[in-house]
């Protein structure tokens, strides 16, 4: 499992796990405050609210910090960078085609 977080931003998967349970706590927070404690409704959304874009910043940090803790792993296979040619054993003799050109060979 781990593997499959190398190389990975994890901001956006963090902000939507804490904005995930900010919406789960801030339900729960906002029945108890209303039912037991009796507390204006104007006060119950602006903590249910406050507690959603706490988690969800709070998220967003952890998942920023945890992406520097697992780096993308250097396959064994180098890969060429696009608009670089591959070198092969063959003569390169035109530019390669750019943007929507085709390059066609014929002989």
């Amino acid at each position: 499992m781990m593997k499959n977080l190398r190389g990975r931003n994890l901001k956006h998967p963090g902000c939507l796990t804490g904005i995930t349970v900010g919406v789960i706590l801030g339900i729960i927070l906002a029945g108890v405050m209303a039912s037991v404690y009796n507390v204006p409704l104007n006060t119950i959304l602006w903590t249910w609210l406050a507690i959603i874009l706490f988690l969800g910043a709070l998220g967003w940090i952890i998942g920023s910090r945890l992406s520097a803790r697992f780096p993308a792993e250097k396959s064994n296979a180098e890969v060429a960078p696009e608009n670089s040619p591959v070198v092969t054993d063959e003569v390169v003799t035109s530019a390669p085609p750019v943007n929507n050109e085709v390059n066609v060979n014929r002989p």
